[in-house]
């Protein structure tokens, strides 16, 4: 259960007269041979990843059982797909972060209850309209500009970090932008939202501050251009007009990919 096979792998025979096909000779190196033998491993039973179906080193450690004082669990359901998806990215995407320093304390004083992400929301909604290359997806050798603002909100859950969409959020108050974004992370917690729920955003946004740590560097959901972070915002000593003031400051960052975004716009 949990593990994976190439296509066309015999999973059973049934019926008389069933014949189990001929086993493969195992295609690998004199050293993953000699490492296999070291860590106790079934050479025709490791499942092969390398070029032509051979066994490579990583095959024969990811098959090795547990040594003393280690306990291994396979990457399965939603834990292997945003692993997939996240090393993907990572891959693929030549991305810079770019950070601004923000004053939030006007909005303190006027937001009560609410929290910061409706208004993160509805500002980046209209960046996107003046920075249309933003609001973009790339497709193969083509970047797809959207006329939508559908926008992907991470929610750390126990299956790990997914990306459920608001669709439509120029359309949205910013109530219900609240609710909207607390009902889908409610349901990615629970595990309950639709599949059309977790796919096809135009462009993310995080928050990663109530997390702990003053920064961090967001990697871009694949095949979207651009992710925002929003970060801890704190008390701070800022100089206005000349003076020394406490004023509630917090980081804004976007990583954006070089390949389609350049720096000065993003």
């Amino acid at each position: 259960e949990g593990q994976l096979g190439p296509v066309g792998t015999p999973l059973v025979l049934i019926g008389e007269g069933a014949v189990a096909p001929s086993p493969k000779k195992v295609q690998t190196t004199p050293a993953v041979r000699k490492l296999a033998s070291e860590l106790g491993v079934d050479l025709e039973a490791v499942r092969a990843t390398g070029v032509d179906g051979r066994v490579t080193e990583e095959d024969v450690r990811r098959a090795a059982p547990a040594r003393e004082g280690e306990r291994r669990e396979p990457l399965r359901g939603v834990r292997r797909q945003i692993a997939e998806h996240l090393t993907r990215a990572h891959r693929e995407v030549p991305a810079v972060t770019v950070v601004e320093e923000c004053d939030f304390t006007a909005l303190d004083d006027s937001r009560g209850e609410r929290s910061y992400l409706p208004y993160l929301v509805q500002a980046l909604v209209a960046g996107l309209k003046e920075f249309p290359e933003l609001n973009a997806t790339l497709s193969g050798q083509e970047i797809v500009y959207w006329e939508r603002y559908d926008i992907g909100v991470a929610v750390q859950t126990d299956e790990g970090l997914l990306v459920p969409v608001l669709r439509g959020a120029d359309e949205l108050s910013l109530d219900e932008i609240e609710t909207e974004v607390e009902r889908l992370a409610e349901g990615a917690r629970a595990g309950n939202l639709k599949p059309e729920e977790l796919r096809g955003s135009t462009f993310s946004v995080t928050s990663a501050g109530r997390l702990g740590g003053l920064f961090a560097t967001p990697l871009v959901n694949h095949p979207e251009v651009a992710i925002l972070g929003l970060h801890r915002i704190g008390e701070r000593p800022v100089v206005v007009d000349g003076q020394v003031v406490a004023r509630r400051l917090g980081w804004l960052s976007c990583t954006f990919d070089h390949r389609v975004v350049d720096g000065a716009r993003a």
